[in-house]
């Protein structure tokens, strides 16, 4: 089955990151986009990436934090205007070394996303989207 619209974009967004490709990042993304992602905790005040901008400076934090850092999105969840993906996150850098469970909540306008939220499981993602924990 195909993915829908809203997947799609999800799925590039990810290949995106995966490719530290910035700008094809980015293009996924709506000017007024949030990115509140652990990163954030690590190099900044905590407070979220804001804007395009805001996402350029998450992957240089991201790039100066973790040596490695891989996410894996394996599945796709969808509930109108907001995509739960549930996977790992592989990282390590910085004296830390991740290899977890993680579940993002991707909320889109008009097919570009506008948020991102990192759960560190599952069931913490889906009531966080309204989804029933199956």
């Amino acid at each position: 089955m195909a993915d829908s619209p809203n997947v799609a974009v999800v799925r590039r967004a990810f290949d995106a990151f995966t490719l530290r490709d910035v700008e094809r990042l980015v293009a996924t993304c709506s000017p007024d986009v949030e990115f509140d992602l652990p990163t954030a905790r690590l190099a900044r005040t905590g407070k979220p990436y804001r804007g395009h901008e805001g996402v350029r400076t998450y992957m240089r934090d991201a790039a100066r934090v973790w040596t490695e850092l891989r996410l894996e999105a394996r599945e796709f969840h969808e509930t109108g205007d907001l995509v739960v993906a549930v996977g790992r996150v592989y990282a390590w850098g910085e004296g830390r070394v991740v290899d977890t469970p993680s579940a993002w909540v991707w909320k889109l306008r008009d097919r570009l996303v506008l948020r991102v939220t990192v759960y560190e499981s599952r069931s913490e993602a889906f009531v966080a989207a309204g989804l029933a924990a199956d």
